[in-house]
């Protein structure tokens, strides 16, 4: 009954919301939703925000995931005690030497579930970034025998609120609580993985398999294009030398929402760009880009020009091993991975334009951040499973995309610059020798300046209805100069030397548009 009662005051909320005006119907509405919050960020009302469940579910993940940790794994970092609570807040937060795919995307992505918890809950996007900062609290302070992590606490809640966002609106999209037998199991079920606390929520609460006359997406049916690739990488010409690597490789790309809206509700409109390979020697996850509006205000609309300023949140990842089979450590020359290169904290102003014609269409985007804190590739630190510098900067992105002939011919083209400072030295400030069983503790890195250069073009053909073959050209570069003495060999040193490291990838594909 209770259930029933809000239901038909939702519905009354929606329906003075969309058709009255009038001051009386203003206060009814207000009225009626008394007893009840806005879900999300919109104007659907919905049960009252639930902290204590939310609580409840991040700590759950917490125990849940170190319990996993302990008795399964067996990891060292989770034997804990009051002693290694006691040490944690005594000692404080420390630089941590994990990889970059376990600092740049696992722990964001750990963070996101923390986020979602508060989402699934009735709080909103910067509400339940709460969430992500009190269960990445709990996870550094008391869940690991190892020091807490500067890094950890930083990228788990502000990645994790980017991925988190994508991953609830996505999950949002696929949800019909009208629907019944196997196809509301197949949309629970793919809902469940793309938000596991939304999925958890839904299951606690009935709200899994309830039918009810509405479709009950929380953000209604936003508009969005889906790109789904399949087909081969090849990747070539690293540091000018013809190493040739080729492999199968797949691509998502997903734009959500109108890009040239104005808009105060974060992620009403983003896109999300992954890409994934199956060849030797290179990880599965290679790329992660996200870019989220935070804020954004259309300034100008001609019918068929469009001009929008904004505040953008962006997400960045990109991994690479190496492709070379020759190597020789005691020589000066660029690292045998090309690059690694993360930034999950990161956020700046964008400017995007569009002009639209019957047989033509361009579209452009400029971005200028400022990066909280990144990870890039070095030619020297290496210590546990780290071969990177934590540093922090900026970065610019500047991408035009067209199509002619109603979309039948289409291509873009991207630049990203990043720009990223080191500033303290494990070898000259902290008095450690490169010297692999003298671990160096909370440190950046080497000192230096690193950048990584980013410039893609695309070219795609629609050969059948919904199917298109596009093909691919990337050009990498990550150079870094270093601001200090390093001993090569016993008669070699340098001081503000630069190491500049290339490749080109290749891909032609087949792309879906779902």
């Amino acid at each position: 009954m209770i259930r029933l009662l809000l239901f038909v005051a939702a519905l009354l909320c929606s329906v003075f919301h969309a058709h009255s005006q009038s001051a009386g119907s203003m206060f009814l509405q207000k009225t009626l939703c008394a007893e009840t919050a806005c879900r999300g960020d919109t104007a659907v009302c919905r049960e009252k925000k639930h902290f204590w469940r939310a609580a409840g579910e991040t700590f759950g993940l917490n125990v849940g995931l170190w319990s996993f940790d302990r008795y399964v794994l067996k990891g060292h970092y989770s034997y804990i005690s009051l002693r290694t609570i006691g040490e944690n807040f005594r000692h404080g937060f420390d630089w941590d030497n994990d990889h970059l795919s376990t600092n740049m995307f696992a722990h964001p992505y750990h963070g996101s579930l923390y986020f979602n918890a508060g989402r699934a809950n009735g709080f909103n996007f910067w509400q339940s970034g709460l969430f992500a900062i009190g269960g990445s609290a709990m996870w550094e302070l008391f869940m690991e025998s190892e020091y807490p992590s500067k890094n950890d606490i930083m990228a788990t809640p502000i990645g994790g609120a980017a991925l988190g966002e994508v991953f609830y609106r996505t999950s949002d999209l696929v949800l019909d609580e009208r629907a019944s037998g196997g196809e509301r199991f197949g949309r629970e079920a793919l809902s469940f993985l793309l938000s596991p606390m939304r999925g958890l929520t839904r299951v606690l609460t009935g709200e899994a398999w309830e039918k009810k006359p509405a479709d009950g997406r929380q953000f209604g049916n936003p508009s969005y294009r889906l790109d789904v690739s399949l087909g081969t990488r090849l990747l070539t010409s690293h540091d000018n030398d013809r190493f040739v690597k080729a492999g199968a490789s797949a691509r998502i790309s997903l734009e959500y929402g109108d890009p040239y809206a104005s808009s105060r509700t974060p992620y009403d409109y983003f896109s999300l760009l992954m890409e994934l390979n199956v060849m030797k020697t290179q990880p599965v996850l290679s790329r992660v880009e996200i870019i989220g509006s935070l804020f954004a205000g259309k300034v100008m609309d001609t019918g068929k020009c469009s001009l929008t300023l904004g505040l953008y949140q962006h997400f960045d990842f990109f991994d690479s091993d190496t492709i070379r089979t020759d190597y020789m450590p005691a020589v000066l020359e660029p690292c045998v991975v090309p690059y690694k290169f993360g930034t999950p904290a990161s956020v700046g102003g964008g400017i995007l334009f569009s002009c639209r014609a019957p047989r033509f269409a361009l579209h452009v985007a400029g971005h200028a951040n400022g990066i909280l804190m990144g990870g890039i590739l070095s030619d020297f630190y290496r210590s546990y499973h780290r071969n990177y510098n934590w540093g922090s900067g900026f970065s610019a992105k500047l991408g035009l995309e067209g199509a002619v002939s109603g979309d039948k011919l289409s291509f873009s083209l991207n630049n990203q610059f990043y720009r990223l400072y080191s500033r303290n030295d494990w070898y000259s400030d902290k008095g450690y020798s490169p010297n692999p069983d003298v671990p160096p503790v909370d440190v950046e890195g080497d000192r230096s300046r690193g950048t990584f250069y980013h410039l893609e073009g695309q070219v795609r053909c629609r050969i059948w209805k919904n199917l298109s073959l596009s093909a691919r050209c990337d050009w990498f570069r990550r150079s870094t100069l270093y601001h200090r003495n390093i001993e090569m060999s016993s008669s070699f040193s340098a001081y503000g030397f630069f190491i500049d490291s290339r490749q080109l990838s290749f891909q032609l594909m087949l792309t879906c548009r779902l």
